[in-house]
């Protein structure tokens, strides 16, 4: 049985202005082991149409080429993909080597596709090239060689696989006289060795160096004819191994590869796309920076054990409870008096704000709580006044101690016991630079009376940190100014609470209890949540323009990709006249954008990491505060970012060079 048979194999194509166009008019053919068949005809004649449809490259035909009893034209692409990388080797006209790869990949690249292991590639290519003479010019890249050498480095790749059906295609239509002497003498040993050689070929001398020739002429086999009989010998370099589908490692390896042939290009590509990087990290690395800053700055008034708790004015609850859009119908009456009745609440003339028995039950009842200490806050307005030695200040604001208020906050003496009161200092700095252990005359108002009594200053109170601390504050203990209260006969109604518990660790748990329940935090909690807020919006306003840039990236890594495929059409060619799936083709550039991507994510993140120390470094000088915090999240973040954007800009041209013809993309010049 012959080891490939044509059987009438036809070849229609359909022409651009409607019409058909028929290439090959049934051709019958047989072939065996160990034939050196030359194909004669001249250009348009159908001979390399014909070759293609034997190669696999081009399954679109009518009749039949059977190839060990199997027609080419039924295999599946599965089928198909093993008949390139395993039965059959190609050797082109024009060599047709990967010219960034040295002679050993160019060699081995069949095997690679195959997925053979790296030293089994090796060992192959390193033992083929010697046999074709280039034993001291393995590593060597094409362009370092000859024509002639160019073309056994082919001849070795075809024989990579060991295929059965070797396919040479003008294999001396660009070499001289002498080179083209030692080639068809190699080709012609291969025969030799057992293997079916197909040699196209438009020159009667190159064709008397074969057993056999047939010519075509207008599509049609118009003589065959047996001139000689070649002398077969034993082929001892033969390979017997699985061949298999190259996996995803070998892919990224190939495009590796490929990425160092346009190293120059590709690193500017980079450092481009990681301008988006840089400008997205650095946005929400500032973000997180001032936000912390701010959230620190805030947290540094109060002890981190207590949580501080107040009711919900009037106004907050109803926001709380009613639609938005029920409070936008309130009438003006009913917002003014909203409006009054929290401004009495914050004046302490009304009990709105008040902590009921029940409110501090619940209070008391959260977990983790250990201590619960109530006290007494409002605004006065200046209707408080402390004079001392003929000198009067007005006080703002009426608070009593808790455990909120640090050590460290009382600059000098001590919380104020029983008659005692504090003062915070830029006040007590008015009437006397050593108020410290002196009377002083309070006039205040106690519920609905306003009273003239002497107290004892004990210490001086300053917001820690410089910070933005209420001035004007005068500082009672809470127990003392609930007897001064009952001496004139009102009632202290606690406004605020202040949960302490011995674990730090559990005050946000706390915290978020408290909130739940209906309560709210400090004025600082409620200032610091506002300004986090409005630094999110700001964050993520100022992210989403710095990523307009990425849209860029994107688009130029496009634009690079499609351009790497035009310029590797013919490689791409090759790659799939070896075997290469298109999922091979496809991994191979999506791999390479994945190499972008992660370059330029990489690039983005130490530029941010260098800048923001750049940044840090003035700031803390300048202003004692590091406003850029990068977290390893954002970093993570930005490559990842980076290396999807690289994977979605490639799908367009991954998806363009799988979908190549290959007998196409072998033309291309």
């Amino acid at each position: 049985m012959a080891l490939m048979e044509l059987k009438d194999v036809k070849k229609t194509y359909k022409m651009p202005g409607g019409g058909t166009f028929l290439a090959l008019k049934g051709i019958n053919a047989s072939f065996d082991k160990g034939e050196l068949v030359a194909i004669v005809g001249e250009s348009g004649s159908g001979k390399s149409t014909l070759m293609n449809a034997i190669g696999g490259l081009d399954s679109d035909f009518d009749g039949q080429i059977i190839y060990n009893g199997k027609n080419l034209a039924d295999l599946s692409t599965a089928e198909l993909v093993h008949y390139h990388k395993k039965d059959i080797g190609f050797i082109f006209q024009t060599f047709n080597l990967i010219p960034h790869l040295n002679l050993i990949d160019n060699v081995s690249i069949a095997m690679t596709l195959s997925d053979i292991g790296e030293s089994t590639r090796k060992k192959r290519a390193e033992e083929l090239l010697r046999n074709v003479g280039l034993g001291d010019h393995m590593y060597k890249k094409p362009d370092q060689l000859s024509g002639g050498q160019k073309q056994r480095v082919a001849i070795a790749r075809a024989l990579a696989n060991d295929p059965d059906v070797i396919i040479a295609d003008e294999p001396t239509g660009a070499l001289d006289a002498e080179t083209t002497d030692v080639i068809l003498d190699m080709i012609r040993d291969i025969a030799k060795e057992g293997k079916l050689v197909l040699m196209v070929t438009h020159s009667d001398k190159v064709a008397s160096h074969c057993s056999r020739v047939l010519r075509i002429d207008n599509g049609n086999l118009i003589s065959d004819n047996q001139q000689l009989t070649l002398e077969h010998t034993v082929n001892e370099a033969a390979s017997n191994y699985e061949i298999k589908n190259m996996s995803l490692t070998k892919a990224i390896k190939l495009a590796f590869q490929n990425m160092k042939a346009k190293l120059s290009r590709n690193l500017l590509v980079a450092l481009g796309s990681s301008i988006g990087i840089m400008s997205v990290v650095l946005m929400l690395a500032l973000g997180k920076g001032v936000t912390s800053y701010v959230s620190k700055t805030m947290k540094s008034y109060t002890n981190p054990n207590i949580t501080e708790v107040h009711k919900q004015s009037g106004m907050q609850a109803n926001a709380t409870k009613q639609d938005p859009s029920q409070m936008q119908n309130m009438s003006q009456t009913d917002v003014a008096k909203q409006q009054q009745n929290n401004i009495a609440a914050l004046l302490g003339e009304s009990n709105a704000n008040s902590f009921a028995k029940k409110d501090i039950a619940k209070l008391k009842a959260i977990k983790h709580v250990d201590t619960l200490n109530l006290g007494y806050s409002t605004l006065t307005m200046g209707t408080n006044t402390v004079t001392y030695d003929g000198k009067k200040a007005n006080m703002m604001q009426l608070q009593t101690m808790s455990k909120s208020i640090s050590k460290s906050s009382i600059v000098k003496g001590n919380a104020p016991k029983g008659n005692e009161i504090m003062l915070d200092r830029a006040t007590a700095d008015t009437l006397d630079k050593n108020l410290v252990g002196k009377t002083v005359q309070v006039t205040m108002k106690v519920g609905q009376k306003t009273i003239t009594q002497d107290f004892k200053v004990s210490g001086l109170y300053e917001a820690t940190n410089g910070g933005l601390g209420i001035s004007s504050t005068l500082f009672f203990n809470y127990d003392a100014l609930n007897d001064l209260y009952k001496q004139n006969d009102q009632e202290l109604k606690p406004n605020v609470v202040y949960l302490y518990t011995k674990d730090k660790a559990n005050t946000k748990k706390i915290k978020d209890k408290v909130k739940d329940l209906g309560f709210t935090g400090s004025m600082q909690e409620q200032m610091s949540e506002m300004f986090t807020k409005m630094l999110d919006i700001i964050t993520w306003v100022l992210t989403a323009i710095a990523g307009v840039s990425l849209l860029v990236s994107a688009i130029m890594i496009l634009v690079v990709l499609n351009i790497s495929v035009v310029e590797r059409t013919k490689e791409i060619g090759v790659l799939k006249a070896l075997g290469a799936r298109r999922k091979d083709i496809r991994r191979i550039f999506a791999s390479e954008a994945f190499l972008i991507g992660t370059a330029s994510g990489i690039i983005g993140v130490v530029a941010t990491y260098l800048l923001g120390t750049a940044i840090n470094t003035f700031t803390s000088q300048a202003f004692d505060v590091n406003v850029v915090a990068i977290t390893p999240q954002f970093a993570l973040t930005g490559i990842v970012i980076s290396i999807v954007i690289s994977m979605i800009a490639g799908i367009l041209p991954a998806n363009r060079a799988s979908k190549l013809d290959p007998v196409e993309a072998l033309r291309k010049d």
